[in-house]
């Protein structure tokens, strides 16, 4: 009993541990590489949850510019108004924007709007904002006056508008910021004698993403493209699915012009009652083509993902009859067309007419996402040999289901190998405990036939009030422990991705989430720099690293991965030391010899496990660059407790 007893808190996560005066030795076999590493090895995934698109990274600050909500004017304030009359909300018929705002103003009055936006409007000081809308003149002559409004109502920026004519027209004008204001709102005053229509009442800020005009927010993307991530994983998740088919994501509906992308509710909106959204909806002004772009500009690989005839398994499972197929896998051949062909043909031609005429070069897809049971393959079986006859050179990416184990699971890994599927999606969101304990997990996985896409992962730890208060070190750490057992397994696990990325902490549905945002600032987690440690110093070959001839996945609550870097000839190790106190290591080079009197180090860590990263604290668990001596041939570490660390040993 006391053997198990003893056998048990070895294998517990984070023990404590004394300080050991006598080093362990780390044989790092730096002449036998096993394996390569997957340019694409690090990546993103985003989802439209947690306001991550409209509110979030799509830079729009008006919430319901269309008055498509279910509720036409959920956003809304009408201003001055005296009778119903005044404000009419009319339907064109326009199958994707019908509602439109009639407004009829007498010469001696002032009506007006104003628009709350996503938990407010951030905006800020010496910025300029471009206001924008539709409009249409249909008796008199109007004149618009646009304000920016600070928290008490005070005007911090305003602009007018004139001139419009008897057909819907464009209109905008630029808008400057006196005032820093986290919740603003907009009001929209029309002026003067007669009956003015309008829509797409839209306000952005002119700093964005690359200074794009309707672009993405320019803080959010930048810490994407700091990440350096080798792909990026897109709409969903969730999202693709639907709570039934009809609500799924479909992507010919978020591409073309803007003002025709038909607005749908978001399938987060009332997914879970505790955290109901009722304004929680999808504009599409973030649709494929800009999320094409986005993976482009930030050097990843695109990975769309595509239903494939059935809605969310744990909502209504709704099916599409296995005869009745062909839409959906259209739609995946359209998608391939509308990245890869050239202008000449109908879907390039509309990529280029949106401005892009070079193909976006796609080379992966994913078929459905977190499906499971018969139905599933059933489909798969369907879909995948049409598919592979018209575009063999496209990666078909295959999942798992929702767990990380169990009879679902096996069935799910055993179908996959018989359908000849090139990368298997594996989730798994669980305790810290469970991802220090599976360190080991791909060690003795089958390595014939499909290789791993570690789709969707995050350690959940326990939550508290702060939105961003389950982003411990904690779970960090104990992903920082599962990601070396990646990375020594490369040769299996092609690629993986942290999954949510982003959370408005003024409107989430879900967390721990890798980025944390209000209306003006964000911040990264002590995971993003965990996913960031990882994904900048990711090598081209695995290298053993051993202690006493085997790998370290745990003994004595350490976690080691090592690779090699043809470009910057270095050696990278990873080490997390999982133990309270510090631990002296050696790190034995063996068939190379260093090149340099110094390595350099990056390292996390932190005391208390419990710490986390806030909007207004967010610099509690950051890198910390340092050097340490290179002795003949070995690097003398003493690693703090609870760290996780970077180690770059440059090589001749």
């Amino acid at each position: 009993m006391k053997k198990k007893i003893i056998a048990l808190l070895s294998a517990s996560l984070l023990c404590v541990m004394p300080a050991i005066s006598q080093p362990k030795v780390i044989e790092l076999k730096a002449d036998k590489p096993v394996g390569t590493i997957s340019p694409t090895m690090w990546g993103l995934f985003f989802e439209d949850i947690n306001f991550a698109a409209d509110g979030g990274i799509y830079a729009e600050l008006v919430k319901n510019r269309s008055f498509e909500f279910d509720k036409p004017l959920m956003g809304w304030e009408k201003l001055g108004q005296e009778h119903a009359a005044q404000f009419q909300l009319l339907n064109s018929g326009n199958e994707n924007n019908s509602r439109f705002l009639r407004i009829e103003t007498g010469q001696e009055k002032e009506l007006s709007l104003a628009n709350e936006g996503f938990r407010g409007m951030g905006l800020k000081a010496g910025e300029t904002y471009r206001f924008s809308l539709m409009t249409r003149q249909n008796s008199g002559a109007s004149s618009i006056n646009i304000e920016l409004l600070d928290d008490k109502g005070n005007c911090i920026g305003h602009s007018a508008i004139d001139g419009f004519s008897p057909e819907w027209k464009h209109s905008e004008t630029a808008v400057l910021c006196s005032k820093t204001v986290e919740k603003g709102r907009l009001k929209v005053t029309f002026r003067g004698a007669g009956t003015i229509d309008v829509d797409m009442i839209s306000l952005f800020p002119e700093n964005t993403w690359k200074g794009r005009k309707n672009g993405l927010r320019a803080d959010l993307v930048q810490k994407l493209a700091d990440l350096k991530p080798g792909f990026l994983r897109f709409p969903g998740g969730c999202i693709v699915e639907g709570m039934v088919l009809e609500n799924r994501y479909q992507w010919k509906k978020t591409v073309g012009n803007p003002n025709e992308r038909k607005l749908i509710v978001n399938r987060w909106n009332m997914e879970f009652a505790h955290r109901a959204t009722p304004d929680y909806f999808q504009s599409y002004g973030l649709g494929f083509y800009e999320y094409f772009l986005l993976a482009e500009d930030i050097g990843a690989e695109p990975l769309p993902i595509l239903n494939c005839g059935m809605a969310c398994q744990y909502n209504s499972g709704e099916l599409a009859a296995a005869e009745d197929l062909e839409p959906y896998i259209q739609d995946i051949l359209d998608l391939i067309a509308f990245a890869n062909d050239d202008a000449s043909t109908p879907w390039g031609k509309v990529r280029a007419e949106m401005g892009h005429p070079e193909p976006f070069h796609l080379k992966m897809v994913g078929v459905g996402n977190e499906q499971w049971g018969r139905q599933y393959i059933e489909r798969l079986e369907k879909i995948l040999p049409l598919l592979k006859a018209k575009y063999p050179g496209i990666a078909y990416v295959g999942g798992a289901g929702p767990s990380s184990d169990g009879k679902e699971f096996d069935y799910l890994w055993k179908e996959m190998r018989r359908l000849d599927v090139p990368l298997v999606d594996e989730h798994y969101y669980k305790t810290p405990e469970w991802f220090m304990q599976n360190a080991a997990r791909y060690d003795h996985y089958n390595r014939q036939g499909p290789k791993v896409f570690a789709g969707e992962y995050a350690a959940h730890d326990k939550e508290g009030a702060d939105a961003e208060s389950r982003n411990t070190w904690k779970s960090a750490l104990a992903e920082a422990a599962l990601m070396t057992g990646l990375e020594r397994n490369a040769d299996v696990v092609r690629m993986a991705s942290y999954a949510p990325l982003f959370g408005h902490v003024g409107a989430w549905q879900w967390r721990p989430d890798m980025i944390w945002f209000d209306n003006l600032r964000s911040v990264a987690t002590p995971n993003y720099w965990v996913q960031k440690l990882f994904s900048t110093n990711s090598g081209n070959q695995i290298i053993a690293a051993l202690l006493d001839g085997k790998p370290l996945a745990g003994q004595d609550s350490l976690y080691v991965s090592s690779c090699f870097d043809h470009q910057t000839s270095e050696i990278i190790v990873k080490l997390v030391n999982g133990s309270a106190g510090p631990q002296k290591l050696h790190l034995s080079l063996n068939g190379r010899l260093p090149s340099a009197k110094a390595a350099k180090t990056i390292t996390l860590s932190a005391s208390d496990l419990a710490l986390y990263n806030t909007l207004d604290a967010p610099d509690t668990i950051i890198p910390v660059d340092g050097t340490v001596a290179i002795s003949g041939k070995k690097v003398e570490l003493n690693v703090e407790g609870y760290s996780f660390t970077v180690v770059r040993i440059p090589v001749k």
